[in-house]
């Protein structure tokens, strides 16, 4: 198995607007599973951004937010791409055409450190040996008498190569001493056989370096020559043919490497994405870098067809219409919920746990107790300040004498007293100061469906009168808006006074009073429903709305 997918990991994630119950419930359910299975990596996501009821919990509790994930679409990083380093822009052409060779790749990509630099492909290297003519190559490259000697599999007889680059031309010594004479210049490197007055000669006319051929033997004094002169003797068994052919081969690959305008993927890009543009052009393997820029390996078309799905628990919540983007891309695994059960469809069989209790973190509570697992003081906090908010302290009808229990037994355990720390958080939660009326309308917002009438429901819960209306007077105007930008037929925002538990309501969308009147018998007064006793969007509010919505679609 591939070492990038062998402990995959499995995200534990709430719906879209998240509240505190769907980010504690995340969090707790997570830290239960790892205890549970520790052979697999949990780790608490969330679909959307915080509310400040959230953000109080966590930091009263010391508690880092979860991972924003907001798409579980597949990426690059749920494929099995090709961990293969990169390679020093000092490799040889020779060397990069058999490293792809022996490794069946048209791509190698060069780095320095983690950082990549470029590219070069075969049709590179094929382009660079058409060159070969170039007499000054070796030097244009700034290639290293190392490079030299790998490539021609030579024997350094005199001098020393080491941090040293060619200067000069290539001349393949044939004809007599006075025409080699004409023909070589200071700084040269000389191709020549076992001659020993060719030999001479090219020293003598202040040659860089002489490549002597088919292995031969070079005479004690011409060694001690070249040595004055400061002459490297490179001996290689090849003739002076394939070593006039190979040599220019030793030329570095950074000299003809493509380095500008490289097309690159990270491994948060989505392979849908990936795909397109990999349709769009002829290259084979891409590079993959990480969130930094650091390179990891590289990609291609094939690599896209092993792909790993993002493995999901789904918590407090089991409607797609409230779950992350890329639902339908993604394996769920498990769904821990206490909503309604809507049409989710699964690749296969999950673990389902539904129990009908105010929260899901009293669930979560109670698979800890079932296996016996104690509760840290941070977790017990979360757990307790989700029940909190999702009874309204136990003021909602949806809350069971479940919740209240296990409430008060977390309250022991994060050392809090439970009136006063509820009190604190709703507060937190209801203090709208420097917040944009987009931002408290999502919240705590989510969406449902109907037959083929999709709506809205928001909810803000509120300690103080003075939070409430600031509240409303921000959100009432942005209204229709959230409409037209959510796409839905109807939008409906509830302003809940926890100590009164009562709500006051307002609607967006053409027939929506219609839908407030048949729901709860009440028409709208100033643009607002006022519904005394009310504080429960699950229990009280959707299920009205929902039968309301059925019955008018069937008058019609």
């Amino acid at each position: 198995m591939n070492s990038q997918t062998a402990n995959r990991t499995i995200r534990v994630i709430g719906h879209r607007n998240p509240d505190t119950d769907s980010i504690c419930a995340a969090i707790a359910y997570s830290r239960l599973k790892e205890r549970l299975d520790p052979e697999h990596t949990y780790r608490p996501c969330r679909a959307g951004m915080l509310n400040r009821e959230t953000e109080f919990a966590l930091d009263r509790f010391h508690v880092p937010a979860p991972q924003l994930c907001p798409d579980v679409s597949p990426q690059i990083r749920d494929v099995d791409y090709r961990r293969r380093p990169g390679v020093d822009g000092e490799m040889s052409l020779r060397r990069a055409w058999m490293t792809m060779r022996d490794e069946q790749l048209d791509t190698l990509c060069v780095v320095e450190g983690d950082s990549l630099k470029g590219l070069i492909t075969v049709k590179d290297i094929a382009t660079a040996n058409m060159g070969t003519l170039d007499a000054r190559i070796l030097a244009d490259a700034r290639t290293s008498y190392k490079n030299i000697a790998e490539t021609l599999n030579a024997q350094v007889l005199v001098g020393d190569i080491e941090g040293k680059t060619v200067k000069g031309r290539i001349v393949v010594g044939a004809g007599s001493p006075e025409q080699m004479g004409k023909a070589i210049s200071k700084g040269d490197i000389v191709i020549l056989a076992n001659r020993a007055e060719g030999q001479l000669t090219a020293i003598e006319m202040d040659a860089a370096c002489i490549v002597v051929c088919v292995g031969s033997e070079v005479s004690r004094a011409i060694c001690t020559l070249a040595e004055e002169k400061g002459c490297i003797i490179l001996r290689t068994d090849y003739d002076t043919y394939a070593a006039g052919q190979m040599i220019p081969q030793a030329a570095p690959i950074r000299h003809f490497m493509v380095s500008e305008d490289l097309l690159t993927f990270t491994v948060d890009s989505p392979v849908e994405d990936v795909s397109r543009v990999m349709a769009s052009v002829r290259h084979r393997y891409f590079p993959v870098l990480d969130r930094n820029g650091a390179y990891l390996g590289v990609v291609s078309r094939r690599n896209l067809m092993n792909l790993h799905k993002k493995q999901l628990i789904l918590v407090d919540h089991n409607e797609k219409s409230q779950a992350a983007e890329g639902l339908d891309e993604a394996e769920v695994l498990e769904i821990i919920d206490h909503h309604r059960i809507n049409a989710l469809v699964t690749d296969g069989p999950v673990y389902f746990r539904n129990v009908p209790v105010g929260c899901t973190c009293t669930i979560v509570y109670q698979m800890y107790q079932e296996n016996d697992v104690p509760i840290d003081p941070s977790t017990a906090g979360l757990m307790l300040s989700a029940i909190l908010s999702d009874t309204l302290m136990f003021r909602s009808p949806t809350c069971t004498p479940a919740d209240q229990s296990a409430a008060r037994a977390l309250a022991g355990l994060a050392g809090v007293d439970l009136e006063e720390y509820a009190d604190a958080m709703f507060e937190a939660g209801g203090d709208v100061t420097g917040k944009t009326a987009e931002e408290i309308f999502n919240g705590d917002f989510k969406v449902f469906s109907s037959g083929d009438v999709r709506f809205g429901v928001g909810q803000g819960s509120y300690m103080t009168e003075k939070n409430r209306r600031a509240s409303e007077a921000l959100v009432r105007p942005y209204l229709e808006t959230a409409l037209n930008k959510q796409r839905l037929d109807y939008v409906f925002y509830m302003f809940t006074d926890v100590r009164a538990s009562a709500t006051e309501l307002i609607a967006a969308g053409d027939g929506a009073d219609e839908v407030l009147l048949r729901a709860f018998g009440a028409g709208a007064e100033d643009g607002m429903t006022v519904l005394p006793g009310v504080v429960s969007r699950k229990k009280q509010v959707i299920p009205a709305l929902v039968g309301a919505i059925r019955q008018l679609a069937g008058e019609r």
